[in-house]
């Protein structure tokens, strides 16, 4: 069976995950036990503090590879954003231990700093295990980063901030050694002290980081990223409520895209559908859930108004006219309905778009409406008979020469439908004539033929320049 490659993308995410979470395990198991023994055998409070830390390490990245298993679970009933901020809590697990190993190791150094005297034998395979131990330290932390980064895991990045400080520390804890074998042997305690502070500092830095994705703080420069995203997109307004929130590898991201409310809805939706395939490109690991919210323009019509109510009430409305007589509106309009809809029906129809208007408009609006048939958008037809249609455009040839305004008369059609002839026809204008000129010369051209012919329905006249 072939998987979408974004599943094979995830699925090979989580392998290298649990495979990188368990070689840790490995890691930390295998130096915490040979600092024990090193610092069992030395005396060196600085080696078991190390052993400490490495124990501490081992518990945590088992902890990681749990948070890891269970982060994998697709969301259910209960947790419908997923689970991936058990990664989180895991962390946030290990930051608890990392003060509590670091307070221990503190108080035992300050004891023997105080004067409790515990002498401390230094051998080259204590200090080859501590060498050794910088080494894993060093490569594991920059494999784990690594994957941390490429899977935008809060755990396995957890894991290399506990490996990065387990390679300072030991760097101090070598030191230490160094120094008790050149005669000071209060360094050991010192070199632990420094163990703890690092400890205490590598827990506050995953804490911080912890503690703000757990509380669903947004990442830093997230929301300016995805406010420049709508203002780089063409129809948005603004953005509003704009909230980010991160998950795991995923950043859920909410936002208000407004809109002008006088934009047909399929214009609107795509706007809205452009906005969130640049927000998937700029960030990758968004999961985006955008609403729409359309607003009025302090630069709206009222001829956009009356159009716009028109269009909620999905009602067809033309030769639209505003009148401002003193300080009122008169609104006149064509409203088209189904031609066999009872004038009751169609009164009321009327009367609602009205009220609508008025109530939009304001109080002391003047509305009138003429009804009309609208014309059936479907109907069966069949084209006229040649001689029939020759002598069709041999009439509105005649006529558009008596009047004068429209010439080359041509790409004449004539069909014959329940409804009776539906003409179409093709003609020139002069280019500098205004639209609304050519249209009543085209509306006295299909009264003047009409009389001639009665059964012609309707004239549909398309005039070019020339």
């Amino acid at each position: 069976m072939d998987f979408p490659p974004s599943l094979q993308n995830s699925n090979s995410e989580a392998s290298e995950k649990r495979s990188a979470a368990l070689w840790s395990i490995a890691a930390s198991f295998g130096l915490t036990l040979a600092k024990l023994v090193a610092g069992l055998a030395t005396g060196s409070l600085g080696l078991l503090s190390e052993a400490a830390h490495s124990l501490l390490d081992l518990g945590a990245t088992a902890v990681t590879y749990w948070a890891i298993r269970v982060s994998e679970l697709p969301a259910d009933r209960r947790h419908h954003y997923g689970h991936a901020k058990s990664e989180s809590v895991a962390a946030l697990i290990e930051t608890g231990l990392l003060f509590i190993t670091a307070i221990g190791v503190a108080i035992e150094a300050v004891r023997r700093l105080s004067g409790t005297d515990i002498p401390v034998s230094v051998t080259w395979w204590a200090m080859a295990i501590i060498v050794l131990s910088i080494g894993i330290d060093y490569f594991r932390s920059r494999s784990l980063s690594e994957i941390a980064e490429r899977t935008r895991s809060a755990a396995l990045e957890a894991d290399a901030l506990h490996f990065s400080s387990d390679m300072v520390s030991s760097v101090a804890v070598l030191a230490g050694l160094i120094l008790v074998a050149l005669g000071y042997p209060w360094a050991d305690a010192l070199a632990a002290l420094l163990v703890a502070v690092f400890i205490v500092l590598a827990g506050w830095r995953l804490g911080s980081r912890t503690i703000d994705t757990l509380m669903d703080a947004a990442p830093e420069g997230a929301i300016e990223r995805i406010e420049a995203a709508g203002r780089a997109t063409e129809g948005v307004l603004r953005l509003e409520r704009v909230r980010a929130r991160p998950s795991g590898a995923a950043l859920f991201v909410d936002a208000q895209v407004v809109v002008p409310r006088t934009l047909p809805f399929d214009r609107a939706t795509a706007i809205k559908d452009a906005l969130a395939a640049r927000l998937r490109h700029d960030i990758p690991e968004a999961d985006i859930s955008l609403s729409l919210s359309p607003v009025e323009l302090n630069d709206e019509t009222a001829f956009d108004k009356v159009t716009l109510v028109a269009s909620r009430q999905g009602l067809a409305v033309h030769h639209v006219t505003i009148q401002h007589i003193a300080d009122k509106i008169s609104v006149s309009l064509d409203l088209e309905v189904d031609g066999t809809m009872p004038l009751g029906r169609a009164h009321g129809v009327a009367s609602h778009l009205e009220n609508a208007i008025e109530a939009e408009l304001g109080a002391g609006v003047e509305v009138e409406s003429h009804i009309e048939p609208l014309l059936v958008t479907a109907v069966e037809g069949a084209d006229i008979a040649e001689p029939e249609r020759a002598g069709m455009v041999s009439m509105l040839t005649d006529l558009a020469a008596k009047d004068g305004r429209l010439r080359s008369i041509h790409d004449v059609r004539a069909r014959r439908t329940p409804l009776g002839l539906l003409v179409t026809i093709h003609c020139h204008a002069n280019a500098a004539s205004s639209v609304q000129a050519v249209h009543d010369a085209l509306h006295d051209l299909e009264l003047a033929f009409q009389a001639r012919l009665p059964e012609v329905k309707r004239l549909i006249g398309h005039a070019e320049p020339g």
